[in-house]
């Protein structure tokens, strides 16, 4: 079983209106240090091994599924379950 965090965010040439709200809104609350707000989507999920490449498995799915890849990017991160005794 594998544990899979993925992190998806628009690509730097696309406009992030809902973190520059957010940016306007920390600056009007007098956080002027705030350069940059970046809003983006997070997934957990939990994969069983069914002996097919994980790394093909996730992509295919940010790729049809998870995140819009004319607009955004993603990246993800894998780990192995701890085994439980059953």
């Amino acid at each position: 079983m594998y544990n899979v965090k993925v992190y998806v965010t628009y690509k730097k040439s696309i406009l992030d209106p809902q973190g520059e709200a957010i940016k306007t809104a920390l600056h009007r609350m007098e956080h002027q240090d705030v350069m940059q707000v970046t809003v983006g989507k997070y997934f957990e999920m939990q994969i069983k091994d069914n002996g097919q490449n994980i790394d093909e498995q996730v992509n295919k799915m940010c790729d049809e599924l998870l995140a819009n890849v004319n607009m955004e990017t993603y990246r993800y991160e894998i780990t192995e379950a701890a085994k439980v005794e059953e």
